[in-house]
């Protein structure tokens, strides 16, 4: 990957309208997987408890939720990042394959949540803090559905773009993307959204996307 060409730079109006098309395919794939299968487990009477019991005695972190719901921000400089059609193309393809890697993961691994649910957290939250973080908390909750939990799919999406935008960058920009990506991956636990395997499971997943990801453009290159 050459080193010469800019980090972020403004594409195409053709590129754009490329990248419009791809999300819009990525986003079809992942709604009809993320609560396909979340309505499936709701139905089956035997999940996994997948959490030790110390898990439990983590606290609730209601600041982290920022940190929970900026993974919609990594996607937005892909075409500004990614200017060629391979590159997104690959990305778009990688993210496919982890959505459905991950739905089979929430089907082979039916799995519930051990911490009591959002609404009752928040109400137990101070009123100050319930005031400022209990809308998004709420929210968070709403998004992550019930029953998709191993792998977090949240870190695992953030990871694989993430990564592919690592390759391209300095040192200071894989700095800052690595430590995001940490604090997504430890936000999902800290909301208590998802337990501490579902976190490590989704960080693995998303290595292996980005991975996939280079693969193939090293793959179109030659």
């Amino acid at each position: 990957m050459s080193r010469s060409r800019p980090f972020v730079a403004w594409p195409s109006w053709a590129h754009l309208r490329l990248f419009a098309v791809l999300w819009a395919a990525v986003t079809a794939d992942f709604v009809v997987v993320f609560v396909g299968a979340d309505f499936i487990t709701a139905h089956r009477h035997a999940r996994l408890h997948a959490y030790w019991m110390s898990e439990l005695e983590i606290p609730l972190v209601p600041p982290m939720v920022a940190f929970y719901m900026s993974i919609y921000l990594i996607f937005l400089p892909a075409p500004f990042i990614l200017r060629s059609r391979p590159e997104i193309g690959a990305l778009a393809s990688a993210l496919a394959r982890v959505i459905l890697v991950a739905g089979a993961g929430f089907l082979v691994f039916p799995a519930q949540l051990g911490f009591p649910s959002t609404p009752s957290e928040v109400a137990r939250l101070a009123p100050s803090v319930a005031q400022r973080w209990g809308g998004w908390l709420l929210l968070a909750d709403r998004l992550n559905l019930d029953y998709d939990l191993i792998p977090s799919l949240h870190v695992a999406l953030f990871v694989t773009c993430a990564g592919v935008y690592a390759v391209r960058a300095g040192m200071g920009v894989r700095s800052l993307l690595a430590a995001w990506a940490a604090l997504v991956a430890a936000s999902t636990v800290l909301t208590h959204q998802h337990q501490v395997i579902d976190a490590i499971a989704g960080v693995a997943l998303g290595v292996w996307g980005a991975a996939l990801a280079e693969k193939r453009l090293r793959g179109s290159a030659t």
